[in-house]
């Protein structure tokens, strides 16, 4: 058994770690969830290219040929998509920078063709930045500051997360057997929530475990680096790659051409059976030698990206020249590191484990919502103690409007900017700027109207906002269908994208009215308390 004392203890830690990047978590955790399908939402987003059907890859050798003596930038490296879908909607691509821009700032992607009648066709990337904005927004827990400022602070939230998942177990520990599938329904609100707060916490702590850990070592990554390059390289670690990467190089062989695409893909068959390739990228250094790196996945292993297997080959013999990023090849380090982001990011498995991670992915973050407003709850059990007429002070209800305006505000946010995709191209070009406006206003908007309404008007009232904020996003793509010029019908992917979300404004509509009922049942001393209102009749 463990001592009163010592439960007290922990249970005072989970508490205040977990308020303090309880917040913060959440947004990460929704964000994570629809990342599990950043690539139908990428589909879903994006217009499509004005292109003609992907010429057959016995015609690569004729595209390629086309394309560089049109466009002469191409011929400093080029991509051959094997594997075309709505966004790879070609067969060849290359990106170039932007003229009168610096070799910092963000590339164009282009994608060529050819008609039925033979002649080049070329067209700007038009993928929609939403779904990289919604992954950055997962990545750096919601903080609007430059990389490199955001990861250290979502590191040091997540060492508060990995305190909070230890002293939660050990605060469970004593009443382990009792509790363990306690589910208990009732008129007592908040033995039910923190029954369901303690189901889902044990039963996806491996989850948050996997989580927390990898999600340090993202955070952290540079400065594990920078140790390991101290005491195990003696700072000789940037020159060691340096020295490996011309081992990829290959010095063009005159009178030769590179193997045809199916060919190079038959001879890594040979080597690497199982690997199934998606681009072909070829890539010309300035000392005259070519690197070519093939992409794709081998559903038996996990990978750091959705298609992040990347295996460096000779273009003239097919040969493989590198195996580190290899699934299935690599060596036992490098592929500790790829386990790591395989795990983090669900990249294993297929689409099971993409689905299991969202709604791991949701649950954790009602976990966050939930624990916040335990803690509100659990001070007015205390105050009647001391207090012949408690009320909620005022650390609470700020808690209480933080916690509602920070969660429903992404929520509503990442719904409207996702709707907003659509909409977005047919004034502007410059889109990325726009999202990241749409969702921090938006976010911004419902965490003071949370302030200006309090906890339990807010709450019912922004669940409603984000259930039609999440509503829109099907509605636009019936306006889309049903209204010639406005947006466009996706492929791939979009039914998903819409079904989730009329089953998610609905899950929102439902809350609302429950929230409601809680309102009108609440005592005076409750969070949940809106005076005038509130009785002790259930709404009808």
């Amino acid at each position: 058994m463990i001592r009163a004392d010592i439960v007290k203890m922990y249970k005072d830690v989970h508490t205040w770690v977990g308020i303090v990047s309880g917040l913060a978590l959440f947004i990460a955790f929704y964000a994570g969830a629809i990342t599990m399908f950043e690539g139908q939402l990428k589909r879903w987003a994006s217009p499509p290219p004005a292109l003609s059907t992907p010429v057959p890859l016995e015609r690569t050798a004729e595209l390629v040929s086309k394309t560089i003596e049109q466009h002469p930038d191409a011929g400093n490296g080029y991509t051959i998509h094997v594997a075309t879908s709505a966004d790879r909607p070609a067969r060849m691509s290359w990106t170039v920078w932007p003229e009168g821009r610096s070799r910092g700032a963000p590339q164009e992607t282009w994608y060529s063709a050819l008609d039925t009648n033979g002649d080049l066709e070329v067209s700007k990337d038009t993928t929609s930045p939403v779904a990289q904005f919604v992954d950055v927004l997962h990545q750096q827990v919601g903080l609007p500051f430059d990389h490199e400022i955001a990861m250290p602070i979502m590191g040091a939230i997540c060492l508060l997360y990995a305190i909070a998942l230890i002293s939660g177990v050990i605060v469970f520990l004593p009443g382990f057997a009792k509790d363990l599938f306690a589910l208990r329904i009732g008129k007592n609100l908040k033995r039910m929530w923190l029954d369901v707060h303690n189901v889902l916490g044990i039963f996806s702590l491996p989850f948050h475990i996997i989580m927390a850990l990898t999600a340090i070592v993202f955070a952290f990554h540079d400065q594990f680096y920078g140790v390991q390059n101290k005491v195990a390289y003696d700072g000789q670690l940037s020159a060691m790659f340096e020295a490996n990467e011309p081992e990829h190089h290959v010095h063009p062989k005159e009178g030769k051409v590179f193997l045809s695409p199916e060919l190079l893909m038959a001879r890594l068959g040979e080597q690497a059976p199982g690997f199934q390739v998606k681009d072909i990228r070829y890539i010309f250094q300035r000392d005259g030698t070519i690197e070519t790196m093939v992409s794709g996945v081998d559903p038996r292993y996990g990978h750091r990206g959705p298609d992040f297997g990347i295996v460096a080959v000779n273009a003239y013999t097919g040969d493989v020249m590198s195996k580190d990023y290899l699934p299935g090849h690599q060596e036992p380090i490098i592929a500790t590191v790829t386990g790591f982001f395989a795990l983090h990011f669900g990249n294993f498995g297929g689409v099971p484990v993409r689905w299991g991670y969202f709604f791991l992915g949701l649950a954790g973050a009602f976990l966050f919502y939930s624990g916040n407003l335990l803690w509100i709850e659990s001070r007015r059990k205390k105050a009647r103690k001391t207090q012949t007429d408690p009320v909620q002070p005022l650390k609470t209800k700020v808690l209480g409007a933080l916690t509602v305006g920070v969660s429903l505000g992404c929520i509503a946010g990442i719904s409207v900017t996702i709707a907003a995709a659509k909409v977005l191209p047919s004034f502007t070009s410059d889109i990325a700027p726009l999202h990241s406006w749409i969702y921090y206003l938006t976010f911004l908007g419902a965490v003071g109207w949370a302030f200006l309404r309090g906890t339990a008007r807010g709450a019912v009232e922004l669940q409603l906002f984000a259930a039609a904020c999440t509503l829109a996003i099907p509605c636009v793509s019936l306006a889309s269908f049903v209204i010639p010029g406005f947006g466009w019908t996706s492929e791939g992917g979009g039914f998903l994208i819409e079904l989730t979300a009329l089953a998610g404004a609905a899950g929102l509509l439902v809350s609302a009215h429950r929230t409601r009922i809680r309102v009108r049942r609440s005592p005076s001393d409750s969070i949940w308390h809106v005076s005038g209102i509130n009785s002790r009749e259930v709404m009808t």
